[in-house]
């Protein structure tokens, strides 16, 4: 596990001491590695004990923001109920829906893109309650191209929100993002310093959302909108230990 940083390991110094510090994270790609499979996803357990941990401090609240289902992020993160849970890309939160649901919508993307994968071995369909996402990571690169193109030519004859990701396109029946789940988490927890970790396209929407004190770490590699960057979710690990620590020696927030 390389050290962190230093401009990093700095802003994350000044963070520990903020009156109310919110720390978020990604979940795949960020406390958990990228694997083939979604289902096999599970975080670093020192990077969730680290999480587990800071959230039992106190004006420390905790979060994951996941693009997840809230129910499959609940299952897979194993996170109690100190961690607060955000899926769908902001459409669910751990207290319920932000906003209603158009079911009829949501049934005629899933049939259809249902139809585009079942023609191509690998590509896959996940089925959330606000959005569905086409996956091509396991197909290959032709099948892949061939079922994205696809999806985005139906989309076109939907309401829907869309939303690119590695080896993945997702269409919403609501139009959230991880940035203005970032925004309710601040508002509800009056955090007054916020931390965010993300790994891919869609966490930058949350990194364009921070200002002023707050920290955006960007993990691997791409163009982003946050002022730090790290290698892989073994660095996520040791910055949250070096933040819990700086955090625990101050016994929480001070002015």
């Amino acid at each position: 596990m390389s050290d962190l940083p230093p401009e990093l390991a700095g802003a994350l110094d000044a963070a520990a001491r903020a009156a109310r510090l919110l720390v978020t994270s990604d979940f795949d790609g960020t406390l958990a590695p990228i694997v083939d499979h979604p289902a096999d996803a599970r975080p670093l357990p020192e990077a969730a004990r680290a999480l587990v941990e800071l959230s039992e401090l106190p004006a420390t609240p905790v979060a994951l923001i996941s693009g997840r289902a809230l129910r499959d992020l609940r299952v897979l993160s194993s996170m109690p109920a100190s961690v607060h849970l955000v899926g769908s890309h902001g459409a669910e939160f751990d207290t319920g829906f932000t906003y209603d649901i158009d079911r009829a919508l949501l049934q005629t993307i899933t049939d259809e893109l249902t139809a585009i994968a079942a023609a191509r071995p690998g590509v896959t369909v996940e089925t959330k309650p606000a959005s569905v996402a086409l996956h091509v990571r396991n197909a290959s690169f032709a099948d892949g191209e061939a079922a994205l193109r696809l999806a985005e030519e139906a989309s076109a004859r939907w309401d829907a929100h869309v939303t690119a990701g590695k080896a993945v396109l997702e269409f919403a029946v609501l139009a959230t993002d991880k940035g203005e789940a970032l925004d309710i988490l601040r508002e509800r927890h009056q955090a007054s310093t916020v931390v965010f970790f993300g790994d891919d396209v869609t966490d930058e929407k949350a990194f364009r959302r921070l200002h002023g004190s707050d920290i955006g770490v960007k993990v691997g590699p791409g163009d982003t909108a946050a002022g730090f960057r790290i290698d892989a979710p073994e660095d996520v690990t040791t910055a949250l230990r070096h933040l819990l620590a700086r955090r625990a020696a101050g016994s929480g927030g001070r002015a």
